[in-house]
């Protein structure tokens, strides 16, 4: 009969049990390193991934806000209809954006806008309760979230700097730039999707004929080509920064 010193050691089943010396130890949730970019690239307890067609509502304006939506891949908008039944597009998104993030302000509390998909949208939808406890426990997804919403709040102040005293020309020049992603980390995306120029005249509060004259200044100046698909130049700053 073998000696227990002499019996055959086996690698998977030391590491696998407990034994002399070895004790099998549960890691708390809290003690786990959370990462930012897995919770919002996957589904989980409290989030679900969702499917939006284009033109399609991913909420809509007056519904109760339950959920805070991230924007995995697509475009979409965010706009409000008067009383009256005119409608206007306040803000549009693109991947890496949080939209629908003013639920978290009060329990019961009503979308002010809608937001539809302008492409096919993938977005991951996060329900109210989930989020808050993110926020809360996870300091540094709230940091994250913290940023995000101070760069989103001083983009609507220059909004309204530009709307109040920028000519519709520079308006327009500015929004393209915009959805091009310039002035961002990262690298521009001088190709973007198809928007019409209704879209633009709301976001820039002027008429589809001035946008369509605007648009088409700047093609014959080389600062964009607009055929199928919209190519923005960095040369269009110029129209941005001239006096």
């Amino acid at each position: 009969m073998k000696s227990p010193r002499l019996q055959q050691v086996r690698p998977e089943v030391f590491l696998s049990q407990a034994g002399i010396g070895r004790a099998i130890v549960e890691v708390p949730r809290k003690l786990q390193q959370f990462q930012p970019e897995v919770f919002l690239s996957q589904a989980g307890i409290g989030r679900e991934i969702v499917e939006v067609p284009k033109n399609k509502k991913i909420f809509s304006q007056g519904e109760l806000g339950e959920a805070v939506f991230y924007i995995q891949k697509g475009r979409a908008k965010l706009s409000v209809v008067s009383r009256e039944g005119k409608e206007a597009t306040i803000s549009l998104f693109g991947p890496g954006d949080f939209v629908g993030e003013d639920c978290i302000a009060g329990v019961r509390s009503t979308r002010m806008a809608s937001a539809t998909a302008m492409t096919a949208c993938t977005v991951l939808r996060i329900e109210r309760k989930e989020m808050m406890r993110v926020i809360h426990e996870e300091h540094f997804f709230s940091d994250i979230f913290v940023v995000y919403l101070l760069a989103r709040n001083t983009r609507i102040q220059a909004d309204l700097v530009d709307q109040l005293f920028n000519s519709s020309e520079k308006r327009l020049a500015r929004a393209l730039l915009l959805l091009a992603n310039f002035g961002k980390e990262g690298k521009p995306e001088t190709v973007i999707p198809k928007i019409s120029q209704e879209i633009l005249a709301e976001m820039i509060g002027t008429t589809r004929s001035r946008v369509s004259f605007f648009m088409n200044r700047f093609r014959k100046l080389g600062f964009i080509e607009y055929n199928g698909t919209l190519r923005i130049h960095s040369s269009l700053l110029n129209v941005v920064l001239h006096d």
